[in-house]
Parts: C-alpha cells; sequence; structure tokens
C-alpha cells in the first residue's frame, strides 16, 4: 500500500488560498491514509505466484500426477535433476512394434507405459544447483570437442529395474557401438568428478528404454520375454533391428535441454 504524502508547497498554496480573500476556495479535507500493520506482509500477486508453479506447489511430490512415478529424490527449490543422454527419434516400424509389446505384455497382467521419449543415458540421474547449469554445460561441451558421429545398433530386449525398485523397465540392449559409448562415458564422468556427482555404472549395460511400469515386476517380465522377444524377431524384413544415429549428445537439466553437436 502506497503512502501519498503532501508537498510543503501545497500546504503553502492551501494557507494562502485562505488568506486572499473571501471569494477564495477553501482547501479540500485531506483523506485519511490507512497504513498497513506492523508486521503484515502484503499479498503476492497471483502473476509472481505463476512464475514458480514447482516450487510453491506442494503436488509436485503426489505420485498420482506423475502415472504413479516416485521422485528418486525429493524436489527442493534450485535444485534441478539433470542427466546426460544421446537422442532416439523413432521410425513408424518402431513405433508399431511397440504397441504389439504393450498388447503382449497386457496379456501377461503386465501394464507397461511406453516411454514419451527414447534415448540412450550416458549418465546416472544428478542434481544441479542452479548456478552450476552454465559451468556445468560448458565443461562438458569442452570435453566434447571434435567428437566425431557413430552409429550404434540394439536388438536384443532385456529387463531392467530401478535401484529403488519402484519402476521396472523394458529395454532394448546396444549390441554394436560399445566403443565409442565407452570413450563418451569418459567425458561425462570427467564432468561429473569436476562438479563431485555421481558417475555412471562401472559395468554399464548401454540400453534404450522403450516402456516401463510400477514397482518391481523383473521376474514376471522376464517370464515373458521369450514372447516379447519374438515379435522383433519375427517382422517380414527378419528381425527388427534399432539404429541409432548419434549425432549430438543432450543434457536435460530441469526444463532446459542443452545440445552438443558432434562433427560429421
Amino acid at each position: 500500500m502506497l503512502v501519498v504524502y503532501s508537498s510543503s508547497s501545497e500546504e503553502e498554496d492551501s494557507s494562502n488560498s485562505q488568506r486572499d480573500g473571501e471569494d477564495a476556495c477553501p482547501a479540500k479535507k485531506k483523506s485519511k491514509v490507512e497504513l498497513p500493520e506492523k508486521n503484515s506482509r502484503l499479498p503476492l500477486p497471483h502473476s509472481v505466484l505463476n512464475m514458480f508453479p514447482d516450487d510453491l506447489d506442494p503436488q509436485t511430490e503426489d505420485s498420482s500426477l506423475h502415472d504413479g512415478r516416485i521422485r528418486s529424490f525429493k524436489h527442493e527449490r534450485g535444485n534441478w535433476a539433470t542427466y546426460v543422454y544421446l537422442p532416439y527419434n523413432p521410425v513408424e516400424e518402431f513405433t508399431d512394434i511397440l504397441e504389439e509389446l504393450v498388447s503382449v505384455a497386457k496379456k501377461h497382467d503386465i501394464d507397461l507405459m511406453p516411454q514419451e521419449e527414447f534415448h540412450l543415458s550416458l549418465s546416472q540421474t544428478v542434481v544441479l544447483r542452479h548456478h552450476w547449469i552454465q559451468p556445468f554445460t560448458q565443461n562438458l561441451k569442452a570435453g566434447l570437442a571434435h567428437r566425431r558421429r557413430f552409429l550404434c545398433s540394439a536388438r536384443r530386449l532385456k529387463v531392467y529395474c530401478n535401484a529403488e525398485k519402484t519402476r521396472t523397465f523394458l529395454g532394448v540392449e546396444v549390441s554394436t557401438g560399445h566403443t565409442q559409448l565407452l570413450d563418451m562415458i569418459k567425458v561425462v564422468d570427467k564432468t561429473m568428478t569436476d562438479f563431485r556427482l555421481e558417475t555412471f555404472y562401472k559395468d554399464p549395460s548401454f540400453h534404450l528404454s522403450l516402456a516401463w511400469c510400477i514397482g518391481d515386476l523383473t521376474v514376471q517380465m522376464n517370464g515373458c520375454l521369450k514372447d516379447l522377444q519374438s515379435i522383433m524377431d519375427s517382422q517380414e524384413d527378419g528381425p527388427f533391428t534399432l539404429s541409432l544415429n548419434c549425432a549430438e549428445l543432450r543434457c536435460r537439466t530441469g526444463n532446459k535441454v542443452f545440445c552438443f553437436p558432434f562433427e560429421s
């Protein structure tokens, strides 16, 4: 609330007008301005509150709003979930196969949810403070200088479960391109080490996650893995092989994505 103070010149004009004669107009009575109570806080405008919905909304921790998914770590203001990966743009044949995989899993009482995006992870999910984002990505960019594009392929399905045992994944394991991927891991791990963050797994199983379900259903998924693999192997043109053109590395931190293209 603003408090308006009259100037000394206004007070002089008012007193002079009363002394100038009977025809002068009397000064208007000043309206009383109420001051806010001591220690009271003014409410924030809605436009400001809506700038940071995740920071102020306690529902961000409600798993029912995220298809039952549970955070690996609690969301805190200023913390940005971050991971490094190689993106995969699915072809039409891949989309059709994925629909078949979900359908067959359903027959085994497993409700699979297709991934919203497909990628090959080159880091664990770590937490970055906001002021670390720029130096972190610059460090990563410097390590990737003069890297060349390469190809990876994957055909064999495999079941994975996260460390917290809260989700089970159906993935397709990479069969070619390991040397280049391990070289990428060295670069990413160095950046993680420089910022005292957790590095990648010592003996990684490079893969692309295709779909997931809630809980640890490793036993059930492995029980129907043969049926699922037969879908990959019995396509009209022969076994389907997923080809990943590794043309750039990406780093997602919060809602920001940084791209680092490789040389041709």
